[in-house]
């Protein structure tokens, strides 16, 4: 043990290990660092405008802008004001669930690998985080191709011929053009990544201003161009009856999936708030009018575009303007280059606020050891690049289909999460025991995992499996088929309704039966065992050291004191 202590494997192990509180057991290194403990007072700085900023900037990208495509398009497609009630009701729901999650992480600043230990236990919680981490990491590069594209358009309002490069790839997938673009906008990216969390903000804000305004002014281009805004808004919709109600159903649903992996991540960013409360409204409203805004300026472009050029509407706004740069001015290139910068900057903010942050974070609970969070987004846009994205996406086997279904898998995630918080301890957490390996500990379950969390996850999943395997192109009963079409729901319903049941039957420890809320008295936590250990050396002489147990046992008496009176 001696040399192994001394070999250079040790010391090159212990020089790329992140900083860790003193005095933490081996199985605690694997259960904390600094990116992962309650944040402190000083680095809660999201305010509710930051909150605000944070969604107006992340509402505008190309997937919202294309959304109500789907619900047009094709031979049941809905009217236009009817796929615009279904954007405005589905992110609605999607901004719920979006508080509800979030008031974990603003309540008690801690983030979502956090969280689920609580309900899937501290070695259980690996799991959900791999699994979110590894979809992270796959549409962080599928983002970055889509971001090449912006970089394309750019680059081909300063030089036509950059449209012509000739093409050195073997590959059929790409091209050498698309490729050059892709690691631009790959390569540009990757500064974003070293600020911290609690830093980025800044980013989202100027994400705000600028590409809301570079939409508007595209949204009046168009109707400038068309002469009006269209035929889309005058076509009434193709379904009726039941067959509507099912489109409507469906375009809710896509909402909502689209929102699946943020809803169960806002913890991430919410545990920076300054208080809950500015992670509540300021989330709740913005969402959906954020959203729908978007929504809008994407249908009546689309619509003017078939004005422009005839035929049928170009739903995807790159290739419209790609459209316009042929036989375009000084004037309109110079347009098109700052409307394709938008986008540009417009992915970049999607990519880091669902994909870089949420894949460091999760990676940091994977390998706390060695990983934080700027480690992780960098193995997160690594990953993201030798995947060669273009191949999956080039493919026919509907690998996009699959990622877009793959998401609603993470509404059981979201049941048995808000379940355990909402219903069954009723806003009450030990945060010193979610760190905590002794089988003493409320969190520990099983051997470090919680099979009630597990049985409700698996629940939730079954429900939607076999409709799951129609979505990606298999023959399934017409049955499945309508229950997958209300996918979030009832991964949801079954997954949270499982854990209730079996929570109540098989009672955990850590509960509380009243609603008793006390993270905000949590300042400047230490998890180390010593930490107000009676008798334990290391925390005797240490007056200035935080015990956050008593801490959180004062709380609950003081709570308790404010609605009962005096002992």
């Amino acid at each position: 043990m001696e040399k192994l202590k001394n070999s250079k494997v040790r010391y090159y192990a212990d020089k790329l290990a992140v900083p860790a509180e003193p005095g933490l057991t081996n199985a605690q290194l694997m259960l904390t660092n600094h990116d992962l403990k309650p944040v402190e007072p000083e680095r809660r700085q999201w305010g509710p405008w930051n909150f605000v900023g944070f969604w107006i900037a992340d509402s505008f990208n190309i997937n919202t802008w294309m959304i109500s495509s789907s619900m047009i398009s094709g031979d049941d497609g809905i009217s236009w004001w009817q796929s615009w009630l279904c954007v405005w009701i589905g992110y609605t729901i999607a901004g719920i669930f979006i508080v509800m999650t979030g008031r974990i992480g603003a309540t008690y600043h801690i983030s979502f690998p956090v969280v689920c230990r609580s309900s899937f236990g501290v070695w259980g919680s690996l799991w959900p985080v791999f699994n979110r981490a590894a979809m992270a990491c796959i549409w962080y590069g599928v983002q970055s191709w889509i971001g090449g594209e912006c970089v394309t358009l750019m680059l081909r309002s300063i030089w036509s011929s950059y449209k012509d490069l000739p093409n050195s790839f073997p590959s059929q997938s790409t091209n050498t053009r698309d490729y050059v673009s892709f690691f631009l906008f790959w390569l540009f990216s990757l500064p974003a990544i070293w600020f911290p969390v609690h830093q980025i903000r800044h980013l989202f804000t100027v994400k705000a201003y600028f590409v809301p305004a570079a939409g508007v002014t595209f949204f009046i281009w168009a109707i400038l161009k068309a002469h009006g805004i269209g035929p889309i808004v005058h076509q009434g919709g193709k379904a009726s009856g039941s067959a509507l109600g099912w489109a409507m159903v469906k375009g809710i649903m896509s909402s909502i999936a689209n929102f699946a992996t943020l809803i169960v991540n806002d913890p991430d960013f919410a545990r920076f708030a300054r208080k809950p409360k500015d992670a509540l409204w300021s989330q709740f409203f913005t969402i959906p009018i954020g959203f729908a805004v978007t929504s809008f300026i994407g249908i009546i472009v689309s619509s003017s575009s078939a004005v422009i050029y005839g035929g049928t509407p170009v739903w995807n706004p790159l290739d419209l303007l790609g459209r316009f740069l042929d036989g375009a001015n000084s004037g309109e290139r110079f347009g098109v280059f700052i409307i394709s910068a938008a986008f540009a900057l417009a992915q970049l903010g999607t990519n880091i606020a669902a994909n870089s942050v949420s894949a460091g974070t999760d990676m940091t609970a994977l390998l706390p050891r060695y990983l934080n969070i700027r480690r992780g987004g960098y193995i997160c846009a690594l990953v993201g690049l030798v995947m060669c994205p273009w191949n999956l996406l080039s493919t026919s086997n509907n690998f996009t289909t699959y990622l877009s279904a793959y998401s609603v898998f993470l509404s059981s995630i979201a049941g048995v999460m808000i379940c355990d918080y909402y219903v069954v301890r009723k806003g009450y957490l030990q945060i010193r025991d979610l760190y905590s390996a002794r089988q003493s500990s409320p969190y520990y379950f099983t051997f470090g995992f919680h099979w009630r969390g597990y049985t409700a996850y698996i629940c939730g999943i079954l429900i939607n499996i076999v409709g799951f395997v129609g979505a990606i192109g298999k023959k399934v009963p017409a049955g499945a088929t309508y229950l997958y079409n209300l996918n979030f729901f009832c991964g949801f319903i079954i997954a949270s309704g499982t854990y209730y049941l079996l929570c109540r039957f098989f009672p955990i420890p850590a509960t509380s039966d009243r609603w008793m809320e006390v993270g905000d008295e949590i300042r400047n936590p230490s998890v180390a065992y010593g930490a107000g250990d009676e008798g334990d050396a290391a925390s005797e002489g240490s007056p200035d050291r935080y015990d956050m147990k008593k801490d959180e046992e004062a709380a609950v008496r003081q709570r308790v004191l404010g609605k009962e009176g005096n002992f």
